[in-house]
């Protein structure tokens, strides 16, 4: 199946996620209970749903996009490259409506095109289509997959690649990178930290080169998990 996807054909892509809001005390009233209830599976003893927070942004539902990173294979000078583009900024809907702009786009160029993130179909890729749908915003062709059978969405996952069957297991992109011996992404911050730089540094460019690092570890993994040998030789921004 790999063997018949053209690299150059495919969209990687990774984003990051905050919590909607800076702390639970700014929680909207009528969202603090459904958070609570939310919340309730997350709790350790002693814990409130404020004391864990901190992870809503891993739910579409609680959280935000502040940055989505793609980028694409193509050749130049007889060399593998690869271009990536990030999208970022406060205003959640306005960097959705680009992203899903330039999604248009590169389907108009590749019409077998094939979107490919780490853990994608079960987070990157809905997390998009749910925020789209919370901004108002119209899906796009290649995130609509509303009615399609399963070999009609165009979803390509490095993780569900490397489980063989083994849905019970998870593999993170990091362990995946030196597993390759491709280098790590995470060597200024981790998603754990992006939060933190989001609301108290206020640093989204920092976010967005970590993010950029991610979708060009993805792409080099699904390289590696191809059984192609040629390397990237050049990134460009």
């Amino acid at each position: 199946m790999l063997e018949d996807i053209v690299p150059e054909s495919i969209l990687f892509l990774d984003i990051e996620t905050v919590p909607a809001y800076p702390t639970f005390a700014d929680v909207p009233e009528r969202f603090r209970p459904l958070w609570e209830h939310k919340a309730s599976f997350l709790l350790k003893p002693e814990q409130t749903a404020a004391d864990v927070y901190d992870r809503a942004g891993i739910f579409a539902e609680f959280g935000k996009i502040v940055c989505i990173s793609a980028g694409y294979l193509l050749q130049q000078d007889g060399q593998r490259a690869f271009r990536v583009k990030s999208f970022y900024g406060d205003d959640e809907r306005g960097l959705l409506e680009d992203f899903a702009r330039a999604l248009v786009r590169f389907y108009r160029q590749h019409p077998r095109a094939n979107l490919c993130a780490h853990n994608g179909r079960e987070f990157d890729f809905p997390y998009i289509a749910r925020r789209m749908l919370i901004n108002g915003l119209k899906l796009p062709p290649m995130l609509n997959t509303q009615g399609k059978k399963p070999w009609e969405v165009p979803f390509l996952d490095t993780m569900e690649l490397w489980k063989f069957g083994d849905y019970k297991h998870f593999t993170s992109l990091s362990l995946m990178a030196a597993l390759f011996d491709i280098p790590t992404p995470k060597d200024d911050i981790d998603g754990s930290m992006v939060a933190e730089v989001y609301y108290r540094e206020r640093n989204l460019p920092r976010i967005a080169i970590y993010c950029e690092k991610d979708v060009l570890t993805v792409a080099r993994l699904f390289l590696k998990l191809r059984g192609d040998a040629a390397e990237i030789a050049e990134v460009n921004a």
